[in-house]
C-alpha cells in the first residue's frame, strides 16, 4: 500500500475580489505548505489554483501518516524514587501510574546531575486525514483578508460567503465541516456554461476534468497567458499593438473562469481627449485593453474579455461599445468645463479642502512647498519664478472634474491644463513631476524644476507627519512616508544633486507655524531618511559594512554618500583592500585606548623618527597627502582609495617592525601621531576600518 497520496483542497466562493484574488491563493498555499511541515506530514510540492469563484491546493505525494515517534517522560531522580531498603515510593508510584505501567517496568536515565527514572514511550503518529480539516481551518483564518464578512445567520466571516468545499486525499473524501460548510466531492464549473455539480475523481484530475467538462481553467497563469495570447492576436490582426499592464491582465484574469476576448470600437471623435484619459476610462473603468497604432498613437479601438462563449458575440461587443460611450461623453464633458474655468483659478479654492487636520488645507501646504522650492531652485540654479509658478498652481489639478473623476490622472492633468493656459513647457512639465517617483522602480523628475517641486513635497510630508506624531510604525505606514522618503533620496541620487539632507530638513521645517513644532522633529527626520538610505542600498546589493563604512563619516549629502560607497565597493576589490581594512581597524583600536584625538591630529616631529620602517611611512603620507588634495577637492573618492592602496606595503611594514607603545613617551606619541595621520587619509573618504573580511 502506498504511502503517500495527492490531497485536493477548493473552497467554492462567491464571486472573490479580483485584485486580491491571486495574493489570496498565494497565501493559502503557502499556510497549508507551512501547517503540513509544522505536522511532519511530508510531501514532495504544492500548487495553487485560483478562478474567480475558488481557491486551490493540490500537495503531490502527501504522507498519509505521520511517522511514529520514541517520546520519553523523566520522572522523579532514584533517590526519592526509593527508600533505605529499595522499596518504591509514593513518588515513583505515581509516576509509574501516569505512564500506565509498573515500577519495575521503568527505566534508569543517568545524567551529569544524578540518576533518573525514565519512560521510553512510542508516540503512534496520526492520520493525515485526522489533521487536514484543523490545517484548513487554520489556513483560511490566517488569509490576508482586508475585511472580512457574514452570511445569512451564522457567525462565520471570510472574504466572500463559502458555497462548497472539496477535500480529496486521493480517491477518497475527508468528510468534515470547514467554516459551517460540510466538506463533499463535488465542485462546480462556470456559473453559466456548467453550473451544475462536477465529480473529481481523484486530486490529479482536477484541472484537466474541470477544462474538459466545466469550461474552468483553474490554472491562473495558464488563464493569463491565454488571455495574452488573444488580446494580442486580435491586435496584430487589427494592425495594432494592445496596451497590456500587468496589473490589470491579472485583474481581468480574475475576473473571468473561460477567458474569450473579443474587439470592440468607440466613436474617433473621443481621440482628441488627452490619451491618458481614454486609457485611464478604458483600463481602470471597462478593464480593457487600449490599441496603439505602430506609432504609438491611440486607436479609436479595444480588447475586452469575457467571461462566456457566447453564440452571439456580436451582441457582447455591441453591448460593450454602448458602455464606454457615456464614460468618454463625460470625459470629454469634463475636458471642457475644466478648460473653461482655467487651472489657476482653482488656487484661491484650496484654502477651503483640508489636507490634513492638524496640517491645515491645500492652500497652505501649497505655500509652504512655494517657500521650500524658491531656496532649492537658489541652490541649483534654476529660474526661481519659474519653480515658485510650478509650486502654486502644483495642487490645482485635485479640484479639476476630470481628477476627481480619474484620480490617478492628477499631476497629469494638471500638466495638460497649464500647457493649455499658456504657462511655459517648465511649469506644465514639473506638474506632473511632482508625484514621480509615483511607486517603487518608476521613472523620475527629468526637469530640474520637477526634482526640486517633488523633493518638497515629499520633505514637507514628512516634517508634517512626524510633527503630529503620524511617523511610521512597524508595519504602519498609512501616509506611505517610507515611499516618500526612498522617492526623495532616490531623486537627489540618480539625478545628481548636490543637496544637504540637513539644510533641506531644516528650512522646510521653517515652513511650520510654530503650533506644529516642526524644528522638533528634524533630527527624527533626518535619522529616518538615513535608515530609508539604507534599505534603499541594502535592496541594491550593497553589504551593510560598506554602508556602514561610508555612515561614519557622517556625510548629510545623499550625493556625496553615494559617491563615497561607490569608492569603498570598487576598493574592496583590490587585493590590498582586507590587508589596509584590517590595518586600519587595528590603528583605531589603539588610538582608542591612547589620548589623541583624531579631529585634533598635528603633525609628525621627523627628529623623533628612528626606525626605517617609520620614517618610510612618514614620508609616503606626506607625498600621499599632497596626491589626495585635489582628488578630494573634486570628489574624487575613487581614486582617492585606489592611491591609497598604494600604501599597503609601508603599512605593513610599519606593524612588522615598530613597536608603537614604546617606554619613551615622546616617540610613542609621536608613532600615535602618525597613525591618527594615516587614518585620517582613509577618513577623508570612509572609515574602512568597519569593513570585514
Amino acid at each position: 500500500m502506498s504511502k503517500t497520496k495527492d490531497l485536493l483542497i477548493e473552497i467554492g466562493t462567491e464571486e472573490l475580489p479580483p485584485k486580491s484574488l491571486k495574493k489570496l491563493a498565494i497565501a493559502f498555499k503557502d499556510a497549508i505548505s507551512k501547517s503540513l511541515k509544522e505536522q511532519e506530514l511530508k510531501f514532495s510540492d504544492a500548487n495553487w489554483y485560483a478562478t474567480p469563484r475558488r481557491l486551490s491546493v493540490l500537495v503531490n505525494d502527501l504522507e498519509i501518516t505521520q511517522e511514529d515517534k520514541q517520546q520519553q517522560s523523566r520522572g522523579p531522580a532514584v533517590a526519592a524514587a526509593f527508600d533505605v531498603d529499595g522499596k518504591a515510593t509514593r513518588a515513583a508510584e505515581g509516576f509509574a501510574k501516569s505512564c500506565g505501567v509498573e515500577v519495575d517496568q521503568l527505566e534508569r536515565l543517568k545524567t551529569d546531575k544524578g540518576e533518573w527514572l525514565a519512560f521510553n514511550a512510542i508516540v503512534k503518529g496520526k492520520q493525515s486525514s485526522e489533521l487536514i480539516p484543523s490545517i484548513i481551518e487554520v489556513a483560511l483564518s490566517k488569509l490576508p483578508i482586508a475585511k472580512r464578512m457574514r452570511w445569512g445567520d451564522s457567525d462565520v466571516e471570510f472574504v466572500r460567503p463559502i458555497k462548497w468545499v472539496l477535500i480529496l486525499l486521493g480517491g477518497d473524501t475527508i468528510d468534515c465541516e470547514i467554516m459551517g460548510v460540510t466538506s463533499g466531492k463535488d465542485s462546480y464549473g462556470h456559473r453559466f456554461h456548467h453550473p451544475e455539480a462536477i465529480t473529481i475523481n481523484e486530486p490529479a484530475d482536477y484541472v484537466v476534468t474541470l477544462k474538459q467538462e466545466a469550461h474552468v481553467l483553474a490554472d491562473y497563469d495558464e488563464r493569463r497567458e491565454l488571455i495574452q495570447t488573444q488580446v494580442n492576436a486580435i491586435a496584430k490582426n487589427k494592425n495594432g499593438d494592445a496596451i497590456i499592464e500587468p496589473d490589470l491582465l491579472d485583474e481581468v484574469t480574475s475576473l473571468v473562469e473561460w477567458p474569450v476576448s473579443f474587439y470592440g470600437d468607440f466613436n474617433s471623435d473621443f481621440l482628441k481627449l488627452p490619451k491618458e484619459v481614454l486609457v485611464s476610462s478604458m483600463q481602470d473603468h471597462q478593464k480593457y485593453f487600449p490599441l496603439v497604432d505602430k506609432q504609438g498613437n491611440l486607436l479609436p479601438s479595444f480588447i475586452s474579455v469575457a467571461n462566456i462563449e457566447s453564440k452571439n458575440p456580436e451582441l457582447i461587443k455591441q453591448g460593450n461599445e454602448r458602455v464606454i460611450q457615456p464614460r468618454l461623453s463625460d470625459a470629454a464633458f469634463f475636458w471642457e468645463r475644466d478648460l473653461k474655468h482655467g487651472l489657476a483659478n482653482h488656487r484661491e479654492a484650496l484654502k477651503k479642502v483640508v489636507y490634513q487636520k492638524q496640517l491645515g488645507t491645500l492652500h497652505e501646504k501649497s505655500t509652504r512647498l512655494v517657500n521650500t522650492v524658491s531656496n532649492l531652485a537658489g541652490l541649483l540654479n534654476v529660474e526661481i519664478s519659474t519653480a515658485r509658478r510650478a509650486a502654486e498652481l502644483c495642487l490645482c489639478d485635485l479640484l479639476t472634474d476630470m481628477v476627481s473623476e480619474f484620480p490617478d490622472l492628477q499631476g497629469t492633468m494638471g500638466r495638460y491644463y497649464a500647457a493649455a493656459d499658456g504657462e511655459i513647457d517648465e511649469v506644465a512639465t514639473a506638474l506632473e513631476e511632482y508625484y514621480q517617483p509615483r511607486f517603487a522602480g518608476d521613472k523620475l523628475p527629468e526637469t530640474v524644476v520637477g526634482q526640486c517641486l517633488a523633493i518638497s513635497e515629499k520633505i514637507d510630508s514628512l516634517i508634517g507627519i512626524f510633527a503630529i506624531g503620524k511617523a511610521p510604525t512597524g508595519d504602519k505606514d498609512p501616509f506611505g512616508l517610507r515611499r516618500s522618503a526612498i522617492g526623495l533620496l532616490r531623486i537627489i541620487i540618480e539625478c545628481e544633486l548636490d543637496i544637504d539632507l540637513k539644510e533641506l530638513i531644516a528650512t522646510a521645517a521653517e515652513n511650520y507655524p510654530d503650533a506644529i513644532d516642526a524644528k522638533n522633529v528634524i533630527a527624527d527626520v533626518y535619522q529616518f531618511l538615513l535608515e530609508r538610505l539604507r534599505r534603499y542600498y541594502l535592496d541594491e546589493g550593497v553589504s551593510s559594512d560598506t554602508f556602514e563604512s561610508v555612515l561614519a563619516i557622517k556625510t548629510s549629502k545623499p550625493l556625496d554618500f553615494h559617491q563615497r560607497l561607490k569608492a569603498v565597493t570598487e576598493f574592496r576589490k583590490l587585493s590590498e583592500a582586507e590587508s589596509l581594512a584590517a590595518a586600519n581597524k587595528r590603528i583605531s583600536n589603539i588610538l582608542k585606548k591612547s589620548d589623541i584625538n583624531i579631529t585634533e591630529i598635528g603633525s609628525v616631529d621627523n627628529k623623533l623618527l628612528s626606525e626605517d620602517a617609520e620614517i618610510t611611512l612618514a614620508t609616503a603620507l606626506n607625498n600621499y597627502q599632497e596626491r589626495l588634495t585635489p582628488l578630494m577637492e573634486n570628489r574624487n573618492y575613487k581614486s582617492a582609495l585606489t592611491e591609497l592602496a598604494g600604501l599597503r606595503e609601508s603599512v605593513d611594514n610599519f606593524f612588522d617592525n615598530v613597536m608603537v607603545n614604546c617606554d619613551d613617551a615622546a616617540t610613542k606619541n609621536n608613532r600615535l601621531t602618525l597613525l591618527a595621520n594615516l587614518s585620517a587619509l582613509f577618513l577623508q573618504t570612509a572609515d574602512i576600518s568597519k569593513l570585514q573580511g
